[in-house]
């Protein structure tokens, strides 16, 4: 069984067991650091019960793209829809990976291309190539080789110096200029540009690669291009240097080791400056492990519009745009079940944090359509604004579902204002009605996760029904009442 799908279609189906003890990721599920992936033993389970085979599912927040794939190996048609430029790019090669081998090659024609060259940009005086710098503000603290659990390190020598004098200048000709608002919760400012977020080496490096995917067959470019923005923010200043590893644990590491980029845009005074070439090369490597498992008679390509699903023409459309204006087209009765993981009110600006991989890929991202609570003041993103748009979107929903049709919503939030649309839900649409929702446990923790005070630690599921006076209505459903934790109300709150 291929390692991006968990419960292999003609096997025992997902059981309510599964939902409660989810498994990490794995495979093409764990290639890209993409924010908000949810359980996929609970989507595979809601697929299953809620739909029958050919039935058009809909997600118009598809977010990291997951649930087309698992949507498109259990035979049912997909739309799936996103404002963020990387969701809907990720959402592709989910459903329509590269073949492993092809992919392999290009990874070694770029290698050919460009690694002579970035490999003397990080060569020391004694010829080695360096893995990774150690800098305190802007002063070079010192030079480190590593090979697995073996490290060497040395003071910078006036070649180390030369180096980074030579490209800290350095202008990048295919990263598009970032656009940031003032977000502290994320370290952003209007006036940050990509020069405080990577050396001049590294900008140089990242060209170097990006001109290389340039020039590679069309069929494997875009999977070379998310690869170099998975890669990204270990290359990064945001690399943070930690010192003695271990207190939480109690086995304490003394002097300083090598840490990652977690997320937004802070940029520790101690950080390192990691190897371009072997960050992106280790990615690559993730991805080719992945794709080793996927079968090809499994990919299915993606039409850009969503009347192709509608029609039968095609069984999967992946749209880039606000979800209100798509669900607009669509004709009315037309989709079986909508699942989605709407905006969680304020929790995770997910344009503004994908703005550099956006950049990376030369997308532009519509930040004023986006729905979202946004710190940032000068976006208008309120919670008021917030709560009405997401009125509008879930009105429109209602519309496309077809009669007995499920709504299910993967949603929480702290703040009782934050509930608001949901409760005004059925006020706005007499043919929606609201059976009742359980908690969904994340499938792993993380380092946002754990260090976050008060971080959730689940969503729940709540289901909302299309009216029908037909005879089967509720029989879906009802199967959900039988899960654990199953409430016929809406939570206040978050607990």
């Amino acid at each position: 069984m291929e390692q991006g799908l968990l419960f292999e279609v003609g096997k025992p189906r997902v059981s309510r067991s599964d939902i409660t003890k989810p498994k990490g990721y794995a495979g093409l599920a764990a290639f890209h650091k993409y924010w908000g992936k949810k359980p996929l033993e609970c989507l595979c389970y809601l697929i299953e019960n809620l739909t029958v085979e050919g039935e058009v599912v809909l997600d118009p927040f598809v977010g990291c793209g997951l649930l087309g794939r698992e949507a498109v190996q259990r035979n049912r048609r997909f739309i799936g829809i996103d404002i963020n430029p990387i969701a809907i790019e990720l959402s592709k090669l989910f459903v329509s990976p590269p073949g492993q081998e092809e992919f392999s090659r290009a990874i070694r024609r770029i290698e050919t291309d460009v690694r002579p060259q970035i490999d003397e940009s990080y060569k020391g005086a004694d010829g080695n190539i360096a893995t990774h710098y150690l800098w305190e503000g802007d002063s070079l603290k010192s030079v480190w080789w590593v090979n697995g659990r073996r490290r060497q390190e040395f003071n910078p020598t006036s070649q180390d110096l030369e180096l980074v004098g030579r490209f800290s200048g350095y202008r990048t000709k295919y990263i598009r200029s970032l656009r940031f608002f003032t977000n502290s919760r994320i370290n952003a400012s209007p006036k940050m540009t990509i020069g405080d977020l990577f050396t001049g080496r590294a900008l140089r490096n990242i060209d170097l690669i990006l001109e290389s995917i340039k020039k590679q067959e069309e069929n494997v470019r875009s999977a070379l291009q998310l690869t170099l923005t998975a890669a990204s923010g270990q290359m990064s200043k945001m690399v943070f240097a930690v010192s003695k590893r271990g207190k939480t644990t109690g086995k304490v590491q003394e002097g300083i080791s090598i840490g990652s980029w977690v997320i937004g845009y802070w940029r520790p005074k101690v950080h390192f400056e990691v190897n371009v070439w072997n960050c992106f090369e280790n990615k690559a490597r993730k991805l080719m492990k992945a794709l080793k498992d996927v079968r090809s008679r499994d990919s299915v390509k993606a039409a850009a519009s969503s009347s192709d699903v509608i029609q039968s023409r095609a069984q999967v459309a992946l749209v880039k745009d606000d979800a209100r204006r798509v669900l607009e087209t669509l004709p009315a009765s037309s989709v079986s079940l909508i699942l989605t993981d709407p905006p969680h009110s304020d929790r995770i600006p997910y344009l503004e944090l994908s703005e550099l991989w956006n950049a990376i890929l030369g997308e532009d991202a519509s930040f004023e359509n986006e729905i979202v609570v946004s710190n940032a003041r000068e976006r208008n993103k309120g919670k008021d604004t917030y709560a009405k748009q997401m009125e509008e979107f879930f009105v429109d929903a209602a519309s496309v579902l077809c009669e007995a049709g499920t709504l299910a919503i993967l949603f929480n939030a702290y703040d009782s204002e934050s509930w608001t649309y949901l409760k005004a839900l059925q006020q706005k649409s007499d043919s929606i009605r609201f059976r009742g929702c359980f908690p969904m446990s994340y499938s792993a923790r993380s380092v946002v996760q754990d260090n976050r005070k008060g971080a959730l630690k689940y969503d729940y599921v709540l289901i909302y029904e299309k009216c029908s006076d037909s005879r089967d209505s509720g029989n879906r459903w009802k199967r959900l009442a039988e899960l654990d934790g199953w409430s016929p109300s809406l939570p206040a709150k978050d607990k």
